[in-house]
């Protein structure tokens, strides 16, 4: 039954007339999850079409289950347990995608984005894939990884913002 339920679904949805990227002026909304080593959490990501094949957006990703530092403590001479702060777990980002599902010749309601972020903790690069179920919903994916990072002596939890990041979720036409 699972199996049939699943197949409707992906028969509906590739009989949709949605498009991924529409161009100049398109906007999309992504809600997802992160997954990361030390942590999952959640990620909101917006895409404003500049251009035929080009986007510029911003992301915020939030740590929700982070696991604690440990860190030696000098004045006692031992080890303790530290728990993340909020600015340990938080980032933000600006961010440009080239999207080129119709360069690729992939369908329309089919994306592929690589692009590059700034963010509060690295310069990093990202390659996401959207599918569009209808012309306001759809899925995506996207993989982050840091290419440059800011601080050379980053601390307990100074990985949790510079490493590979999955992310799995929703996303919306405006």
């Amino acid at each position: 039954m699972k199996k049939i339920v699943f197949m409707a679904f992906l028969g509906m949805g590739l009989l949709a007339n949605a498009q991924a990227y529409k161009g100049k002026e398109d906007v999309k909304l992504q809600i997802g999850a992160t997954i990361q080593n030390g942590g999952t959490g959640i990620v909101l990501t917006n895409d404003y079409g500049i251009g035929e094949n080009m986007s510029f957006g911003f992301s915020a990703s939030y740590m929700l289950s982070a696991d604690n530092g440990i860190q030696f403590n000098a004045a006692t001479n031992s080890i303790d347990t530290v728990k993340p702060k909020f600015q340990d777990r938080a980032d933000i980002k600006a961010r440009f995608n080239a999207n080129l599902g119709n360069v690729i010749g992939f369908e329309d309601n089919m994306d592929l984005y690589p692009g590059l972020n700034l963010g509060t903790r690295n310069f990093g690069a990202h390659l996401g894939f959207r599918y569009f179920f209808t012309d306001g919903f759809g899925v995506y994916t996207e993989m982050n990884i840091p290419i440059a990072e800011y601080d050379s002596n980053p601390g307990v939890f100074g990985k949790y913002n510079n490493q590979f990041v999955f992310q799995v979720g929703a996303s919306f036409n405006l």
